[in-house]
């Protein structure tokens, strides 16, 4: 079976080339790639890979493309015809909702496969990618050259408590302090009741992915390109001069936002002549069900309890990217979510490689990574929620007296700490300004 022998370059460079941020380079091109296992290195994971698992074939890609589009055409042709025709009150609305649900799960295939277009494994073609990743992000309101920059940044620093964007953790002074707690006895404090912790994940699955555009609140500081901002949207994905971006992305933040104008007026124009209440059940219902799951998949990838993150002194791209874990969900999870939920780990090793192709590249790296490989492919969606949500809430050293370079940091159970509304300084004392 052929192998590719594209050799990965050793020599660490700039994220951003002079156009902006780099694409193209894998990310062990950018920083150090590190080792895990018995001296396994990116070079080693990529040679044991099938050299067409890094190809994407237009005929797939445009075949997992239309079956979605057809079923979400589909369902939203038989819902506005038919539910609206139940004279029953409590039938038509329970139909509407499980409608609602069922969208939802196709709606979010769709903008998978806009996330797929955002690594370039749509396709061989970069326009190709982005006119498929613009069209489906900005159908479902997000904005897709900035998401793209700063998913392209977690992926390059993934569990890296000084530069990831996504769900950096508090270390164990920052989070006593902000519980109003004294720092040498957190381990006295118990988990929320039941009904607190319930209503922090309603309102985290709710409004968390529109929030995170909003103020890129689940990010730490050395993840900004600019000093942290104070203003209103200032570290938002909206803003051409957020602190996100540099600026010479600022054109595609612009595009980015006229995506998701024309789509906000696209669906005023249709509310305005179908009414607004039937809008709302076609696609503000399953829509809110896309940002559901767009959370809850990310946010139990990159949270769990046996997952570590690293201080900078010892984090590698290798450490970060196998310190995320692969789910199960069942038939929902391999036909409607394209494997995003089962397969992440390879995708964080390598996201070029499309969806079609992840279980075969899964299988032949599982051997190599050994226990740096992560699975929890056993327990159903609830309890795995739940269980990050309450042992998983802050973060510190296994061993105090090493060095920042040779340990982890490892989740601690604990109350949720207060509801944040914009974007904390958090972990500031270990983000330096990048200059890059």
């Amino acid at each position: 079976m052929s192998t590719t022998t594209t050799t990965i370059n050793t020599v660490q460079r700039s994220s951003y080339s002079a156009k902006g941020l780099d694409f193209e380079s894998h990310p062990a091109e950018i920083v150090q790639g590190g080792k895990v296992s018995n001296n396994i290195n990116v070079q080693d994971l990529r040679n044991a890979i099938p050299a067409y698992c890094f190809k994407p074939t237009l005929a797939k890609s445009f075949f997992y493309l239309f079956r979605d589009l057809i079923l979400v055409s589909g369902l939203m042709t038989a819902a506005f015809k038919f539910i609206p025709l139940i004279e029953n009150p409590l039938l038509r609305y329970s139909t509407w909702g499980l409608y609602g649900w069922v969208q939802g799960l196709a709606m979010t295939g769709i903008w998978v496969i806009g996330h797929e277009s955002g690594h370039s494994n749509f396709s061989t073609s970069n326009l190709l990618n982005d006119i498929v990743g613009w069209t489906l992000h900005s159908a479902l309101l997000t904005p897709y050259f900035s998401w793209k920059s700063s998913h392209r940044r977690h992926h390059i620093y993934a569990n890296n408590l000084a530069k990831d964007h996504n769900y950096v953790p508090p270390q164990r002074e920052e989070y006593a302090n902000s519980l109003l707690f004294d720092v040498n006895r957190l381990e006295e404090l118990t988990e929320d009741s039941p009904i607190v912790t319930f209503l922090r994940i309603v309102l985290q699955q709710v409004i968390g992915f529109p929030w995170y555009l909003l103020t890129n609140i689940t990010a730490s500081q050395g993840s900004l390109h600019k000093p942290h901002s104070k203003k209103i949207l200032g570290n938002s994905h909206f803003l051409p001069h957020s602190t996100i971006f540099r600026p010479e992305e600022g054109h595609l933040i612009v595009l980015s936002d006229l995506g998701i104008g024309l789509m906000a007026a696209g669906l005023y124009l249709a509310a305005t002549k179908i009414g607004f209440e039937l809008m709302a059940l076609l696609y503000l219902q399953p829509y809110m069900w896309v940002n559901h799951w767009i959370v809850a998949i990310t946010y139990l990838h990159h949270t769990h309890p046996n997952l570590p993150k690293f201080e900078p002194e010892a984090w590698t791209f290798l450490k970060g990217a196998t310190a995320t874990v692969d789910r199960e969900f069942g038939f929902i999870g391999k036909h409607m979510f394209h494997n995003i939920i089962e397969f992440h780990v390879i995708h964080h090793l390598f996201s070029r490689i499309p969806q079609y192709y992840a279980e075969e590249a899964t299988k032949k790296i599982i051997p190599l990574l050994g226990d740096a490989y992560h699975s929890d492919k056993h327990r159903k969606f609830l309890p795995s929620l739940w269980e990050s949500f309450t042992r998983c809430q802050w973060v510190e050293p296994d061993d105090a007296s090493k060095q920042p370079k040779d340990r982890a940091m490892w989740y601690k159970a604990g109350p949720s700490p207060p509801v944040e509304a914009m974007m904390t300084k958090k972990n500031s004392y270990m983000s330096d300004l990048i200059k890059e």
